[in-house]
């Protein structure tokens, strides 16, 4: 089985190095590069060629959010894991909105942080849907109706039933649940879902729902 290529990136070299440590014990995981900024981020993705980038949001010169909007906006992107002390930030929304596939609390138990790893490499977001409630009540106080326009005039591309499972995907709802409130099978839901990501240029299942949120769509 070939490893998950891995890239630390933290300011903190401690953190660094319990990263290291807590992921070392995995027999499926590789650590192929630390970095202290995003900056060095860029230049490690380059040499590396990680699957998962684990990023600090918070480092000096170039920060974990610049790099993420970065690292994701390239054709080969590797995954990126926002490390954040907090759970509810403007700025991990933004790297969600980036393209992030998810955060985990930097005092996550080593355990936990390992299976995010796996389950980002394996293209799951590493978000529950009661985190992304958290995220989306978080960003409500900001949230201007020019977002919500820009949002719904996204969202015009799906047809109907793409815009159903959307609304679903917003919701926190998995494949099969949604598969049995919209009456579809699981393998109909997830056509739907790479189709709604395709038309609307997105990584995730949480910038979905994040754009449903936007447009209002989760209160009708």
């Amino acid at each position: 089985m070939t490893a998950i290529r891995v890239l630390l990136v933290d300011d903190d070299p401690l953190v660094r190095a319990g990263l290291s440590l807590m992921m070392g014990g995995a027999g499926d995981i590789e650590i192929v590069g630390e970095g202290a900024d995003g900056y060095e981020a860029e230049a490690l993705v380059d040499r590396t060629r990680p699957d998962v980038v684990l990023m600090d949001i918070r480092m000096p010169s170039v920060d974990g959010l610049t790099a993420t909007e970065r690292l994701r906006a390239r054709a080969d992107a590797p995954q990126v894991v926002v490390l954040t002390t907090f759970h509810a930030d403007e700025q991990v929304l933004h790297a969600l909105r980036a393209g992030a596939a998810g955060f985990v609390l930097k005092d996550t138990p080593p355990a936990e942080i390992v299976d995010a790893v796996r389950r980002v490499a394996a293209g799951d977001p590493v978000l529950s849907p009661a985190v992304t409630r958290q995220l989306m009540r978080h960003a409500a106080g900001t949230r201007a109706d020019t977002r919500q326009a820009r949002a719904r005039d996204r969202l015009a591309a799906l047809n109907d039933r793409e815009r159903e499972v959307a609304v679903a995907v917003g919701r926190g709802l998995a494949n099969a649940e949604i598969a049995t409130g919209l009456f579809m099978s699981v393998a109909t839901v997830k056509t739907h879902v790479s189709r709604i990501l395709a038309k609307l240029g997105l990584n995730n299942r949480v910038q979905i729902a994040l754009l449903a949120y936007d447009a209002g769509l989760l209160d009708e």
